[in-house]
């Protein structure tokens, strides 16, 4: 399974508030805040970001997402990583 976090950064003395985007694998990419849209679409262009930076062949159509355990961010994942197969066992 293929899973995106999202964090919110809070902006320091030298750089204004930013969005990062990383994977377990090691893909990244940070933005600045692009305060023209909600919450949600600005955690959804730094996982753009990331796709585009990596040259990866996602369809971010299929995305879906929910928050993040610390509540700074998201987490996007693709709707064909189901565990439903495990629910029918045992």
């Amino acid at each position: 399974m293929i899973a995106v976090h999202t964090k919110y950064l809070s902006p320091t003395n030298s750089r204004g508030a930013r969005i990062k985007a990383y994977t377990a694998s090691g893909f990244s990419a940070t933005i600045s805040y692009p305060c023209e849209f909600s919450h949600e679409e600005c955690h959804l262009e730094a996982v753009k970001a990331l796709v585009e930076k990596n040259k990866l062949e996602w369809d971010l159509g299929e995305m879906r997402y929910g928050d993040s355990a610390d509540g700074k961010g998201y987490v996007f994942c693709f709707a064909d990583s189901i565990v439903g197969h495990y629910m029918t066992r045992g």
